[in-house]
């Protein structure tokens, strides 16, 4: 047995939201830097260079990447063998989110209760998952998540007969209606299969795997390419204005599902895709 202190967790959740929304991830940022080198559209690279330099003044003056710095979503793998001390592992959670949104002068978003509006002023509560895993270890991963993208994604309750072609129309069609307001060049992630909520929460964790790790099973490796080259068929380009990167990588997970159904989800995300991962 493994005893971790929840002020640990506190203080990594603190940094690690100023590290996502002051820095993009390497994957991203070498996604990004291929999709400058292959932009076919004069207008599309002269806006992937601009994004290339806000984010690059960003990291250096330390300063938000974009003035959405979303709600907290957080990840937690907890090893079974570890035991939490000194408090609520949830609290600690908030407390970290709390901290960091202060301390990094990030914009507070959320509102206590979504109908009466009031805003909670520290960006709390963070929408946190949970995983039991087996050994000692904690691993922690923070996604801020913000509702340009957020609002253009899509649950799809597919029948079995639509098959393959269906789940590609629904995504393709996600994307096309999505256009501009995503903030593209977009990253997708997609959940296939398990219900109504499973598929959400994978297309969630879709989008902070790797986007230069596509998935490990054949057809859906393919599959993700395909729908790639075919987003970026569409024309919507770099900020909505034209062009031939919409799409920088889209991200499949899959789940054993009912004879009976297909549930298919799509969650978008804007060009900064921000996560950061730890181990503790």
């Amino acid at each position: 047995m493994r005893n971790i202190q929840v002020r640990e967790i506190t203080e990594n959740i603190k940094e690690m939201c100023i590290e996502a929304n002051y820095a993009l991830s390497q994957d991203m940022k070498e996604k990004l830097d291929e999709a400058i080198r292959t932009e076919k559209s004069g207008l599309g690279r002269q806006i992937l260079n601009q994004l290339d330099e806000n984010l690059r003044i960003a990291q250096s003056d330390r300063i938000p990447i974009c003035q959405d710095t979303g709600m907290a979503v957080v990840f937690l793998k907890v090893g079974q063998e570890v035991h939490f001390e000194g408090g609520s592992l949830a609290e600690a959670v908030n407390e970290g989110v709390r901290q960091g949104y202060s301390e990094g002068y990030l914009r507070k978003s959320v509102v206590g209760d979504p109908l009466i509006r009031e805003n909670t002023r520290d960006n709390t509560p963070a929408v946190i998952h949970y995983d039991i895993t087996e050994g000692d270890r904690v691993e922690i991963t923070v996604a801020p998540k913000g509702f340009g993208s957020e609002n253009m994604s899509r649950v799809f309750m597919l029948k079995p007969a639509d098959g393959i072609e269906g789940v590609k129309r629904a995504v393709l069609s996600a994307i096309e209606d999505a256009g501009p307001n995503a903030c593209p060049p977009m990253v997708v992630g997609v959940g296939i299969g398990g219900t109504f909520e499973k598929c959400a929460l994978m297309a969630k964790k879709a989008l902070i795997r790797d986007v230069s790790v596509h998935s490990e099973i054949p057809y859906i490796r393919e599959m993700e390419e395909e729908l790639k080259d075919k987003a970026n068929l569409t024309g919507i380009g770099p900020g909505g204005l034209g062009g031939t990167t919409t799409v920088l990588a889209v991200n499949i997970e899959t789940y054993p599902t009912h004879i009976a159904g297909l549930p298919v989800a799509v969650n978008i995300c804007c060009h900064v895709n921000r996560h950061v991962n730890r181990i503790l």
